[in-house]
């Protein structure tokens, strides 16, 4: 298995066609801006190698899956400008997920906030365990998911985003995320999940690249407008996390964490 060096929380390893990309943070999982232009460089870098057919993203187990955006980063913004560019990191990598030509497969093996449940949103098929969760309180902190809804639109459909988005105190259980199509498989337990995810991973790499790139086309078609859409929502929330009210509610989350 050859592996690259952990970068700014992040490693990639690739082993018979499969890359792993790997995330970790200390403060469960989150993304600061250095972590997702790391993460958006990683998903350019291999979705260009011609020796990797299928993407596996994956993150610390010991932590929760994904905690969104961290809120240090966020309490530190002071014009719209630095918001937007914050939130632009989010933005990025889902679109360079989109265009890797390459499956991109999550492995999620528990809690998601916010971003984090963009990132399995734009996945091209998730296998989570049975304990995993999801929820999107972005609505609550008052920026609101602009950057990861159209890729949760696509997946979940208008109804079961207003639910996920407008019940933003609630946690969603894997079974309602796989009822409304964000996960597409539920597993026991943590080694059920990655002995599924290596299953899966190296029946894609035995598949002919060509063929699955041309679905992978197919299935992301009518979001070619995303780099424009997606810097618009960017602008949204930038603007709406320089306020007063924002800001205080940041503020006491970042007490209680």
């Amino acid at each position: 298995m050859a592996n690259q060096p952990m970068m700014e929380g992040l490693q990639v390893f690739k082993d018979n066609g499969v890359a792993r990309i790997h995330f970790a943070h200390a403060k469960q999982n989150a993304f600061p801006t250095t972590h997702l232009k790391a993460l958006q460089a990683a998903f350019e870098k291999v979705s260009n190698d011609d020796d990797v057919h299928v993407i596996v993203l994956q993150s610390d187990p010991a932590k929760a899956f994904c905690a969104g955006a961290y809120f240090d980063e966020l309490l530190a913004v002071k014009t719209p400008e630095q918001g937007k560019a914050f939130f632009m990191g989010f933005a990025n990598v889902i679109n360079a997920m989109r265009r890797c030509p390459q499956p991109i497969i999550g492995r999620i093996h528990g809690k998601a906030v916010g971003g984090g449940v963009g990132l399995i949103a734009a996945c091209d098929y998730a296998l989570a365990t049975t304990h995993t969760e999801v929820k999107l309180s972005e609505i609550a902190i008052g920026i609101g998911p602009f950057v990861i809804a159209p890729a949760v639109l696509r997946k979940i459909g208008t109804a079961a985003l207003s639910e996920l988005s407008l019940a933003a105190h609630a946690w969603k259980s894997a079974d309602w995320a796989h009822a409304k199509g964000l996960l597409s498989e539920l597993h026991s337990d943590f080694d059920a999940l990655e002995e599924a995810v290596t299953q899966h991973a190296n029946r894609l790499a035995a598949y002919t690249p060509q063929a699955v790139a041309e679905l992978k086309k197919a299935l992301w078609k009518g979001t070619e407008d995303w780099d424009n859409l997606l810097e618009q929502n960017a602008a949204v929330s930038g603007r709406l996390v320089l306020s007063e009210r924002t800001q205080q509610t940041l503020h006491q989350l970042k007490s209680k964490s």
